[in-house]
């Protein structure tokens, strides 16, 4: 799944070429691109069409375009580009792509919006904003770290409270959003922390080191247009991002750490694999059984 730097890209993407376009038409093809719009999605086009994007927003791993109608806000657009959605600009006369799911066409005449997935996870939703301009659909997602109302203290306190593991914490979108798997365990290992750490073992400025590691590691990301394994993670003009290549534990079994040189090990958690340097981030201890 695209994890914050990703989505972060493609936004910057849609910032620059779809906001401030009116929407000319929308068309949604395909039973399951428009099946969180429970109108379907003719109504789901009707709506949207005549509309302006008028900004691009983010939260988290959560996407959405602020549809205005004579320069007031009134609709969230949010696209889930699930397993993997690709948002792309696209010249109109250009092929379809094999996949093609949804396409907006704009007032201006100038280059389509497109939505290509082909595994058909992704798709859209219509929303109303909140007060802050969060689509209510998503208010359960807390703010991620790079959000001006993002309050790293109380997400400290949080964590430090639950004696959950660590990397479960910092996965948990509702304290704290967009961080991913790939993320949590490059986090984690800048940290010297295992994953399974109980969180309530630790102190509190090592849990506010592994959310500022969480957050630099995204940054560096960023900077390198986000971690593609393969070509289903792309911006809006179809390139891949390269932060794959700085990776220093998810993905790296058997490699030496860039710390120790020790191996990387590969583990199961939550359902998923789970990276890190035996040396530099012990397995925390198992509590010996209390005597009768």
């Amino acid at each position: 799944m695209p994890e914050l730097p990703e989505v972060e890209v493609v936004r910057r993407g849609l910032a620059d070429h779809v906001v401030g376009r009116s929407i000319a038409t929308a068309a949604f093809t395909g039973a399951r691109v428009a099946r969180r719009h429970v109108a379907g999605p003719a109504d789901l086009a009707d709506r949207i069409t005549g509309l302006e994007v008028s900004a691009a927003r983010r939260r988290g791993k959560y996407l959405w375009l602020v549809l205005s109608d004579q320069a007031q806000p009134v609709l969230g657009l949010i696209a889930h580009l699930g397993m993997s959605g690709q948002l792309l600009v696209e010249a109109a006369d250009a092929p379809d792509e094999k996949h093609l799911h949804a396409r907006f066409t704009f007032a201006d005449g100038g280059p389509e919006l497109r939505f290509v997935d082909q595994r058909t996870f992704g798709g859209f939703a219509l929303d109303d904003l909140a007060d802050d301009g969060v689509p209510h659909q998503i208010r359960h997602i807390a703010p991620d770290p790079f959000e001006p109302v993002y309050d790293q203290a109380a997400v400290v306190r949080r964590i430090k409270a639950s004696d959950s593991a660590i990397k479960r914490m910092i996965l948990h979108q509702g304290v704290v959003s967009g961080i991913g798997n790939i993320y949590a365990d490059e986090a984690l290992w800048r940290a010297k922390v295992h994953g399974e750490r109980p969180a309530s073992s630790l102190t509190k400025p090592a849990i506010s080191r592994v959310l500022d590691h969480a957050r630099d590691v995204m940054a560096a990301a960023l900077l390198q247009g986000g971690t593609s394994f393969d070509a289903l993670y792309v911006n809006v003009n179809g390139a891949s991002g390269y932060f794959d290549r700085s990776l220093h534990a998810y993905g790296q079994e058997g490699e030496p750490c860039a710390r120790c040189g020790t191996p990387i090990r590969r583990e199961q958690f939550m359902n998923r694999s789970s990276f890190s340097c035996p040396r530099c981030q012990p397995r925390p201890r198992t509590p010996r059984p209390s005597r009768a």
